[in-house]
This record gives C-alpha cells, sequence and structure tokens, in this order.
C-alpha cells in the first residue's frame, strides 16, 4: 500500500501538471479581442495613417519610373504616347484609392484583431503615446534612411564582384561545337 500512494501522488501531480500547462497553452486564446476603439487609439498613436501617407508618393515614384522604362525600351509614337501617359494616370489613381487610408483602416483593425490581445493593443498604445515612443516614431525615417545607405554600401563591392563574373562569363568563348553524328 506505501508503494501505491507515491505512485498516485506522482499521477496525481503530473496530471495537475498537464492540466496547468494545457491552460496556460490555452489562455492567449481566451485573452480579450481588443475593441475597435482600442485598435483605433494605437494607430493614431502609432501614426500609421502617416506613415501610409508618406509612403504613397514613393509608390507613385516607383510606378512612374517604371512606366518610363516601359516608354525608353520602346520606340512609342504620339498616340502610343499618349495611351501610356493615361493608362498611368489611372492606375496611379487606382493605387491612390485602393492604399487609401478610407479603404486601409478596416483591413489594418481586423488584422490587429487576428494578431493582438487588447493587453497587447493596450500596451502598444501606451508605448507610442509616451515620449519614447514618439521619439522612436520621429526617428524612424532617419533610421530607415541611414539602413538603406549601410545596405547600399555593404552590397557595392559584391555588385563590382558579380559584374566581372558577368563580364567573364558573356566573354567567355563559346564551346565548339561537337560533330554532327551520321
Amino acid at each position: 500500500m506505501s508503494l501505491i500512494r507515491p505512485m498516485a501522488r506522482r499521477g496525481l501531480s503530473r496530471l495537475t501538471l498537464a492540466l496547468v500547462l494545457g491552460l496556460a497553452a490555452i489562455a492567449p486564446a481566451l485573452a480579450a479581442p481588443p475593441s475597435d476603439a482600442d485598435i483605433n487609439r494605437l494607430l493614431a498613436a502609432s501614426r500609421a495613417q502617416s506613415m501610409l501617407d508618406t509612403m504613397l508618393p514613393q509608390i507613385e515614384a516607383m510606378q512612374r519610373q517604371q512606366f518610363q522604362q516601359v516608354a525608353q525600351q520602346r520606340q512609342l509614337d504620339a498616340t502610343q504616347q499618349a495611351q501610356l501617359q493615361r493608362i498611368e494616370q489611372r492606375t496611379s489613381q487606382t493605387v491612390r484609392q485602393a492604399l487609401s487610408w478610407k479603404e486601409l483602416r478596416p483591413m489594418y483593425v481586423d488584422l490587429y484583431k487576428q494578431t493582438f490581445s487588447k493587453e497587447d493593443v493596450l500596451a502598444m498604445a501606451e508605448f507610442y503615446e509616451s515620449s519614447a515612443g514618439q521619439s522612436l516614431l520621429d526617428k524612424t525615417p532617419a533610421l530607415m534612411q541611414n539602413v538603406m545607405v549601410a545596405i547600399q554600401t555593404k552590397m557595392q563591392p559584391l555588385f563590382v564582384d558579380l559584374q566581372k563574373d558577368l563580364e567573364a562569363i558573356v566573354n567567355e568563348p563559346a564551346p565548339a561545337a561537337a560533330p554532327a553524328r551520321k
């Protein structure tokens, strides 16, 4: 009988541990979802709309550049150039509308609801409303610019080596053709 009791206790302890671990695993799923107001507070504090507004001109500039490349690669007559310009304007309007805050805000709200708990959203909102959060938001554009410059600087030698390799391949004589079999 004395042997059974420690085994029963171990079994009970294991069952209790399994139950606690199981509850801990499902607790995030049971966490309260954030409300629309919570998410709107976070989006305002994190300046999500202004970030989107600053991205749009960059997207449009890339789009213009692509249209210019198309025009340069082909000899377009005046009619084709006018058509290309109309397509570019229509595309720009479509992109601007599709990426407008009015269109994207509901998507942001849904994605934040799917991804974060109420506790997460409130903590992030508090951070972005703090002086440290505002400082992060103020300095992020400069940080990203510095990161891009650093990456370009780091990649430059690699591109030089790649260019040399490409030139070697292009300038390499073609292998002699094997004689045809009869």
